[in-house]
């Protein structure tokens, strides 16, 4: 059994660990959400807030900016300030990306454009990064400002460019980085760099938080992607082929679109840019995945990651904590060892 998988197979795993250490913390982050999401003249906000916050997610953002912090020795309020700015940051973001997806499930429950409507998941989004820019210039430091953000802006921005990208076969790795870095992994460096920003960490420590978040980050939506053709939906709480039937080119797909012969473009121009799927297109497309080893390719490239950001870690401070984090880096990839 290797490390991944009985990380994987533990009773406790890595991220309830730290949830476990970080029990006061987050339970102060959690109270100030709920606050914070409140709204005296439009009780539609913390309904439809409430409806994703409360969906059981593992608030793993918001826990990587209290580790942070503590693991460069921060005795002061603001952590919990930035760590909820980060979840807010984030469930706007998934506000808006299941209207802009269409999607009708997220963590096995509905959405909330499903349940209430467009409009409301839109609007309400907005709201909650109205929130989060409260809440981080209450901690009075331009640094952390400037951090969340870019952060906030880079999402966005990445969000855009796989509007384009998502379904032009021109797309390569390096672009597909781009928009991951952009919509996943910018705020996962950011939450473990504003850790340390606000404790005060010499520039080397607070670079090697901001290397550890962008590459967990990273290995993370490589992860998704990846399971996205071969993963258990029970557990994924998505439907195998979902990307596919989406036409988005995740890496997997771009991976075999550049070892591709003439056919098999053919038929990637039809499903993917033109977007005329018929009965058995899925299947194919992961045989295809299957005969040029991009499945497995992918694998390696999302170790890969988890790898640098456990080296990452190396330059931290020895603490409990970082061991944690180290384990959480293993965990992403656990799914896929």
């Amino acid at each position: 059994m290797t490390a991944q998988m009985s990380l994987d197979q533990a009773t406790t795993k890595p991220h309830e660990q730290l949830a476990n250490h970080l029990t006061s913390g987050m339970e102060a982050v959690n109270t100030l959400i709920r606050t914070r999401m409140a709204s005296k003249h439009a009780p539609r906000i913390p309904e439809v807030t409430a409806h994703l916050v409360e969906a059981g997610g593992k608030r793993l953002r918001p826990m990587l900016t209290l580790a942070a912090a503590e693991l460069c020795g921060y005795d002061g309020p603001f952590h919990v300030h930035l760590a909820a700015t980060v979840e807010f940051i984030h469930t706007a973001t998934l506000l808006h990306d299941d209207v802009v997806d269409e999607s009708a499930q997220r963590r096995g429950r509905p959405t909330a454009n499903l349940l209430w409507d467009n409009k409301s998941s839109v609007l309400v989004g907005d709201y909650l990064f109205s929130r989060s820019f409260q809440l981080m210039v209450e901690t009075g430091n331009l640094r952390v400002l400037d951090i969340l953000a870019n952060a906030s802006a880079t999402i966005a921005e990445g969000e855009v460019l796989q509007l384009t990208a998502a379904q032009d076969l021109k797309t390569d790795e390096s672009i597909y980085l781009q928009v991951v870095r952009g919509k996943t992994a910018a705020l996962f460096s950011a939450a473990t760099e504003v850790g340390g920003v606000i404790a005060g960490a010499p520039e080397d420590q607070v670079k090697a938080l901001f290397d550890y978040g962008d590459s967990l980050g990273v290995a993370f939506q490589i992860v998704d992607d990846l399971l996205d053709y071969q993963g258990d939906s029970g557990s994924t709480g998505k439907n195998v082929g979902d990307d596919f039937r989406e036409r988005k080119l995740t890496l997997p797909v771009i991976k075999a679109v550049a070892a591709a012969d003439a056919e098999e473009r053919a038929f990637w121009t039809r499903t993917i840019e033109r977007g005329k799927q018929e009965e058995g297109d899925l299947e194919h497309a992961i045989s295809l995945l299957h005969k040029h080893g991009t499945l497995e390719a992918t694998r390696l490239d999302a170790l890969a990651y988890a790898a640098h950001a456990k080296q990452a870690m190396a330059k931290l401070p020895d603490h409990p904590i970082r061991q944690m984090l180290s384990d959480i880096a293993d965990y992403v990839v656990a799914r896929i060892t």
